[in-house]
């Protein structure tokens, strides 16, 4: 009977992580900041139908990096979540921090005692009201949250493009420079992204209820010229 081979628990987790990073790495990025109205959501995302960024509730968006079939999965717990719980309770009780919490659970867990961690990063972003503030909270691969406090980046190049947007957009400002700055970091120097490999998704009060609303392509490009 061949005994197995044994792996030290440090070297485990850092394999699982190694293993998580390379697959995320392989993502297109994603751009989300708060602007004077709202946030927007900026992803570079040449598929037409395959979202990377939805709606989760009333005032509630969602982005995710990494394997498609793996965070839509995450979107669509979030969604049932979120109307479990308002209908158990009140909408006024879904807030993205709790929100943020589940998601981190899971993926903590998947991440330590899954049979591989999931190759994920997602963001769960709000739109603040008299309740609760706007904000954006990062959840990586092993479940730590993170709470941003004007922007976030995920996937792909994160940290050369959050040096990009933070260079170009060092304050809170309009819809349309906050676009056009998101586009500018996500591009880099030496290429432009089309308007058509670009998702964009905007939570703004607009007297309903629902704040999400996502952009078409002749919009985006109404903005950026």
């Amino acid at each position: 009977m061949s005994m197995p081979f044994y792996v030290s628990p440090e070297q485990l987790i850092k394999d699982r992580a190694e293993f998580a990073q390379k697959g995320i790495a392989r993502g297109r990025s994603i751009v989300a900041a708060i602007y004077d109205r709202g946030v927007v959501l900026v992803a570079e995302n040449p598929s037409a139908s395959l979202y990377k960024i939805s709606e989760i509730y009333d005032r509630i968006a969602f982005a995710g990096v990494g394997k498609y079939n793996e965070f839509d999965r995450l979107r669509e717990a979030g969604i049932r979540w979120a109307d479990g719980t308002g209908f158990t309770y009140s909408r006024e009780d879904v807030d993205a921090r709790a929100l943020a919490n589940y998601y981190g659970q899971h993926l903590g867990d998947m991440f330590t005692e899954g049979q591989k961690p999931l190759e994920v990063e997602i963001l769960v972003a709000q739109l603040g009201n008299q309740l609760h503030p706007t904000k954006l909270y990062r959840i990586a691969y092993e479940g730590t949250i993170t709470d941003e406090p004007r922007f976030v980046v995920l996937g792909g190049d994160a940290q050369t493009i959050k040096d990009r947007f933070a260079e170009l957009d060092d304050s809170i400002q309009s819809f349309e420079f906050t676009l056009k700055s998101a586009v500018a970091a996500l591009a880099g120097p030496d290429r432009t992204v089309p308007t058509t490999d670009l998702e964009v998704g905007i939570l703004e009060d607009r007297g309903s209820r629902r704040t999400f609303t996502r952009l078409n392509d002749a919009r985006v490009s109404e903005v950026l010229s």
